[in-house]
């Protein structure tokens, strides 16, 4: 276990020095950042200053190499924008985008993967249709637009919650669990379809195995038999798209923040972008990526707590 851990550690510090590398090289190319930062009447000898104060005119290899090495040291380096450190910014941020992605991922599964389980128990019956018909949906309505909707019907229409906007956590659990109610349906509308129909196929593939036709032949009934011999074995598949939906749900915030007026992390990124706040923008993706290699890390160990055949070497 312990050497098949420092082999996935060894990969993901692969994967996140390739993704750091793709990310400046990227940003790089966009053009001199001196150009758009300054003003319009800055002179020929501001924007060679700035130029040397920010290390632009240094070789690439030589930018990069400063950038990796404050990465390894916790240092993001320092925002343009906001002068402040790129590390204590996403700290700030993350308040409002960790709760809303969790909010997102807790209301998908909670409604997906019995969703899931009901319509394979009942194949090719009205509930499977009618879960096929609200995954389709999900998955045809883009975050954004069903996040304008919700606003019209509970904000404008109905009034039951704000329209936009946080007002911190000081105001109370529950009211910033409320501002964050709307968003976090939006965002795991799409996901909550994909978890629905991967439930359903896991559970049906699970039904038809030998095992389960020789639980049934013994005498269990359907719910013992759903419960013991079929749940658990299913939930790999489950677990693995689980894993992938976390990181799509934190990367994804970035629509639904601008939608609803949101101060987290996904406004912080689109904000730094249309800046050209080059180490708020490497920060941010440095910082989402990390996330998603760790959860890829922890949804493989949680793999042999579900299936004990699996075995790590």
């Amino acid at each position: 276990m312990s050497a098949y851990l420092l082999r996935r550690l060894a990969q993901s510090l692969l994967v996140l020095l390739g993704v750091s590398f793709v990310v400046f090289f990227i940003l790089h190319l966009t053009g001199d950042p001196a150009l758009v930062l300054l003003s319009p009447d800055a002179t020929a000898q501001d924007i060679q200053e700035f130029r040397e104060t920010m290390g632009f005119n240094d070789p690439f290899l030589v930018q990069y190499g400063r950038f990796l090495g404050g990465a390894l040291r916790g240092d993001l380096g320092r925002s343009i924008q906001y002068d402040v450190p790129v590390g204590a910014l996403i700290l700030s941020r993350l308040p409002v985008t960790v709760p809303l992605t969790l909010m997102a991922a807790f209301l998908m599964a909670l409604a997906a993967i019995p969703l899931g389980i009901f319509a394979a128990t009942r194949h090719r019956g009205w509930g499977d249709y009618l879960t096929m018909i609200l995954s389709q949906l999900g998955i045809a309505v883009p975050s954004f637009w069903a996040g304008l909707l919700l606003i019209l019907l509970f904000s404008v229409r109905l009034g039951w919650v704000q329209a936009g906007g946080f007002d911190g956590w000081g105001q109370g659990v529950w009211p910033a669990l409320r501002s964050l109610l709307l968003p976090a349906i939006a965002l795991g509308l799409f996901q909550f379809a994909v978890l629905a129909r991967t439930t359903r196929s896991a559970i049906l593939e699970v039904l038809r195995e030998e095992y389960v036709k020789t639980a049934r032949a013994k005498g269990l009934g359907e719910a013992s038999v759903l419960v013991k011999h079929t749940f658990r074995n299913a939930m790999i598949p489950v677990v693995t798209v689980v894993g992938i939906q976390l990181g799509q749900l934190l990367a994804g915030s970035i629509i639904l923040e601008t939608v609803f007026y949101l101060p987290g992390l996904g406004r912080l990124a689109l904000g730094a972008i249309n800046a050209r706040d080059l180490p708020v923008v490497q920060g941010v993706v440095l910082f989402v990526a990390s996330t998603i290699v760790l959860i890829n890390v922890l949804v493989d160990i949680l793999y042999g707590f579900l299936d004990p055949r699996i075995r790590y070497e």
